[in-house]
């Protein structure tokens, strides 16, 4: 795929990944259109604070994905939709499934039937790796079962199985990307490697975190988006489910322990109980057989664990302003 002046429409643009896809996609030559949560503030979210240079090329359209007659609106003259608008917190889905399923279900819905009207040319929908919940055994390829063990992880297979119903029952051009755990920059204080950095950070002798004992996947940012592009590029994709994942595990704990060392500081680890997950929802194991990414798509990871924590770690010094250390972020 040729991205010049492709027209390019990002749903979830100013979150954590969606934001960084944007600023990719600038880079590429794209026209792009960031669709963003319409609010009272207009906030912009991430990309609020990108460079001057970079904003200028970008259109921004307000909206909510819940709104069938706006994502039709928005969906008018685009070519490729990248959709990763979604709730994503696992603990806050405990207590508002109702609005994962109106978000994550629906509004795919939504962006799939606008996408079938107006004849888009390729659609990349967001799926997760929780949607296989823990790993009946590893490395966890595409023909693993779908486990929902949590509201979220439900809503998101519900999403995923909407979306493959589009491309065989209206041949909508639809590639799921499933990526594993991603961290980096702009990640919310919600996911466990900010939670660590910035407690630690911020000057804490004991930082609290959930179960030390689930192994993850972890992506670092910048591969996980050039996932996203070669998955829209790749004509095998369509139709299909696509990994994006290292191949590598490691615990929470051992994690922990890492980021305690590159930062050099003196912490206790303390497991919270009110950030442990009720235990048939807590996904213990997770590990991507990322073997399909590169023969469809010619994707592999590039950062190391070392150098996307380094990365990461120096981001959030400089920008701890973001993140509330004194409380438990759901």
């Amino acid at each position: 795929m040729y991205w010049k002046r492709k027209k390019v429409l990002i749903t979830g643009s100013e979150g954590f990944i969606g934001s960084h896809l944007t600023e990719r996609l600038v880079e590429l030559g794209a026209d792009v259109t960031a669709f963003v949560l319409y609010n009272s503030f207009n906030s912009w979210g991430w990309i609020d604070t990108f460079d001057s240079e970079v904003k200028k090329q970008i259109k921004v359209f307000t909206g909510d994905v819940r709104d069938e007659n706006c994502m039709k609106e928005a969906v008018k003259g685009i070519d490729v939709i990248f959709h990763l608008a979604a709730l994503i917190a696992i603990p806050y889905s405990y207590y508002a499934p109702s609005s994962y399923v109106d978000t994550n279900i629906k509004g795919t819905l939504n962006v799939l039937q606008a996408c079938r009207e107006h004849g888009v040319e390729k659609i990349v929908h967001t799926s997760t790796s929780e949607t296989y919940g823990t790993a009946q055994y590893v490395p966890i390829d595409e023909k693993h079962p779908l486990q929902g063990q949590s509201p979220y992880a439900a809503s998101k297979i519900g999403a995923d199985v909407i979306a493959e119903s589009y491309y065989r029952s209206f041949n909508v051009p639809v590639a799921i990307i499933r990526p594993f755990n991603t961290y980096g920059p702009r990640q919310s204080a919600r996911a466990v490697i900010p939670t660590i950095i910035s407690q630690i950070l911020d000057g804490k002798k004991q930082i609290k975190l959930g179960s030390l004992t689930p192994t993850r996947d972890l992506n670092y940012v910048k591969d996980t988006v050039e996932g996203f592009v070669k998955v829209a590029e790749s004509e095998k994709a369509v139709g299909t489910v696509t990994n994006i994942g290292t191949g590598k595990e490691i615990s929470i704990g051992d994690l922990a322990q890492k980021i305690i060392n590159l930062i050099g500081r003196n912490v206790e680890i303390i497991c919270d109980e009110h950030r442990i997950r009720p235990e048939r929802s807590e996904v213990n194991r997770l590990c991507a057989n990322n073997r399909k990414a590169f023969e469809i798509a010619g994707w592999k990871p590039k950062y190391t664990l070392d150098e996307g924590l380094t990365e990461t770690i120096e981001w959030i010094k400089n920008n701890l302003r973001y993140y509330k250390t004194d409380i438990y972020n759901v």
